[in-house]
């Protein structure tokens, strides 16, 4: 049996290192994960926003909390293709909670439609003397990027003084998706939420004191 040469082991380590130094080797990279992209709600320029509407001054209004069905209840933007599947998108992501972001938009909306008001996100400070309650509960949010999308909400107004619900409505909104992709659901979705925004206001006018 030969003996084991050292320095040829030796001489060819050398020269594998010099390969990889200079280039000509190149070690297997892990492969690289889209970068994730987050979209919010935000207020729109549109009538019913820019529309004031006279109100008994001084009263304070909360908006929220706004109830998400479970499968709507997570950071990834949910769509529905033409099968009826839902698609959850790892890449294609909410920047806050949805139900967060839709009390928050409504609060936005009322403050431009109704300004002789005072606003207020739940959960407030129990010192603030809230004289109404805005909740909201999303029945369904169907996106299908290429058509349309179905907003159904399911809303009331409490009179918290009183622990009475005074008003309980349906609203529902089917509007085309423009652009037709992610951005146009984000714009989409806020411009619905105007819409039912201008009714809530409407029905907070309609209560006196």
């Amino acid at each position: 049996m030969k003996g084991v040469n050292i320095k040829s082991y030796l001489k060819l380590g050398a020269g594998c290192f010099a390969l990889l130094l200079g280039g000509c080797i190149s070690l297997p990279s892990s492969p690289v994960s889209p970068t994730p992209r987050f979209y919010v709600l935000s207020a729109i320029n549109q009538p019913e926003v820019s529309k004031k509407i006279n109100v008994t001054p001084g009263r304070i209004i909360g908006v929220g909390p706004v109830k998400l069905p479970a499968y709507l209840d997570r950071p990834q933007i949910v769509t529905k293709d033409k099968e009826g599947m839902l698609k959850f998108d790892e890449f294609d992501r909410w920047g806050e909670s949805l139900g967060l972001g839709i009390a928050r938009l409504i609060r936005e909306d009322l403050t431009a439609m109704l300004p002789q008001e005072k606003l207020t996100l739940y959960p407030w400070n129990p010192s603030i003397a809230v004289k109404y309650q805005v909740v909201a509960e999303v029945v369904q949010l169907d996106s299908e990027l290429d058509k349309n999308m179905f907003f159904a909400v399911q809303w009331m107004i409490i009179d918290v003084t009183n622990a009475k619900a005074v008003i309980i409505k349906r609203s529902e909104f089917r509007t085309a998706i423009m652009p037709q992709d992610y951005t146009g659901i984000a714009k989409t979705l806020s411009a619905a939420c105007a819409s039912l925004s201008s009714q809530i206001a409407k029905a907070l006018a309609s209560l006196k004191g």
